[in-house]
C-alpha cells in the first residue's frame, strides 16, 4: 500500500505540512517496499487560486491509497481524492511523518 503525506521535507524525521495545497512536499511511502519518493510541491505556493486541486491531481498522478495530512483537503481538492477512492486521514500537522505514521497504524487520526 502507498501513504502520501504533506510535509515540510522529504525524510522520515520530517515535520508534517498541516496544509494541503500549499504542501511543501507529498512523501510517497511505499510500505511493499519499505521506501519513500517524493514531489516537490513548493511552486504551487505563488499560486492565487486553485492550489488544492493542483495538489490533488498531482496525488491522484501518484496514486497513493491513503492520504496523512492535517488539515485537510478543501471542498473542490476533497472531492477529486474522494472520487478516486483515496482514504483520507487528518490530525497530523503537528508530528513528524514517522509519528504521523505510527498515529495512523494506532488508528488515533480521524478519518476525514
Amino acid at each position: 500500500m502507498k501513504i502520501a503525506f504533506t510535509t515540510k521535507g522529504t525524510e522520515w524525521d520530517s515535520m508534517m505540512d498541516p496544509r494541503f495545497g500549499r504542501a511543501e512536499y507529498l512523501l510517497i511511502y511505499d510500505e511493499d517496499e519499505d521506501k519513500f519518493t517524493h514531489y516537490d510541491n513548493r511552486a504551487i505556493a505563488n499560486e492565487a487560486h486553485g492550489a488544492g486541486p493542483q495538489t490533488a491531481q498531482k496525488l491522484f498522478e501518484l496514486a497513493p491509497n491513503v492520504l496523512i495530512t492535517g488539515n485537510g483537503p478543501g471542498g473542490n481538492a476533497a472531492t477529486v481524492l474522494e472520487k478516486a477512492g483515496m482514504k483520507i486521514f487528518i490530525g497530523a500537522g503537528e508530528m513528524t511523518v514517522q509519528k504521523a505514521y505510527e498515529a495512523y497504524k494506532n488508528k488515533t487520526l480521524n478519518e476525514f
